[in-house]
Order: structure tokens, then C-alpha cells, then sequence
């Protein structure tokens, strides 16, 4: 499968927990909107940390492209937060994720995102290469 196609297989859901701390309340007394993309980014970076091989984390860093974001609840001090995201795809340069901020089973908000590999050294775009779709897209066991 090259890169520029759809995986078949679909990646598995990466659960990056949230504490929610004073910093992140607004004057409404609940998180602030903008705390959401924090929390996407800081959970793709978990996530290709996490999952990707030593030499490609140290040698690749990541810029956010575009966030959709639909808010659904708020969520508030100490709350016990989940973001959970799934890497849909990737093509070329560009990772696209599925993440959901979530409390218990409720879906507090849902994103959609896109995201430019780089070259760390160069800062330029770097292609995601195919050997990393067998840790990302496992095949069924």
C-alpha cells in the first residue's frame, strides 16, 4: 500500500489523559475553548511519541495545518479527562486525526485535524514514510 492511500486496516484509538487545572478555567467558571486545541495537540504528540520508532520521533517534529472543533459540553475544574484520537490517514506530509475530548461517556467536544510532518534539522516538510504504517495501522491479530 503506498502512502497515498487509505489504510485498511484502521489505527487504534490513543487515550491520552487530561487533568484539568485553575490555569485552565475561564470567567465563566469552565474550561476555555481554546484549552481544547491544547489538549489535541499535546495528545497527537503522545501519541506518535508513544507509538512511532526512537530514530523517526528525534529526527520528525509536527505542525498543526487545521482544527474543526464542535463543542458539546463543558467541562470544569478536576474534571477527569480523556482525549481519545485516531489516526485516520496519511499521505504524503500530512497526518489526519479523529479526536474526541471526553469525560466518562460523555463527548465533550470532537475534532478533526490535520497536521504537517517536518523535518526537525531543516524545519521543511518531511513525507511520512511506509515503513511507519505497521505501527500506526497494525494488521488484525
Amino acid at each position: 500500500m503506498s502512502a497515498t492511500e487509505s489504510a485498511s486496516t484502521p489505527a487504534l484509538p490513543f487515550l491520552h489523559a487530561i487533568k484539568v487545572v485553575a490555569e485552565d478555567i475561564d470567567f465563566m467558571g469552565h474550561v476555555n475553548n481554546a484549552r481544547y486545541l491544547n489538549w489535541v495537540q499535546d495528545a497527537v504528540l503522545a501519541h506518535w511519541r508513544g507509538i512511532a520508532p526512537a530514530e523517526d520521533v528525534a529526527s520528525k517534529a509536527w505542525v498543526a495545518l487545521k482544527h474543526e472543533i464542535t463543542y458539546r459540553k463543558p467541562a470544569f475544574l478536576e474534571d477527569d479527562v480523556i482525549a481519545q484520537t485516531v489516526l485516520e490517514r496519511f499521505n504524503g506530509a500530512r497526518a489526519f486525526y479523529s479526536t474526541l475530548i471526553k469525560r466518562g461517556e460523555d463527548v465533550l467536544a470532537e475534532v478533526q485535524s490535520s497536521w504537517c510532518c517536518i523535518d526537525a534539522e531543516t524545519l521543511r516538510p518531511a513525507r511520512i514514510g511506509d515503513h511507519l504504517r505497521e505501527f500506526f495501522f497494525p494488521k488484525g491479530e
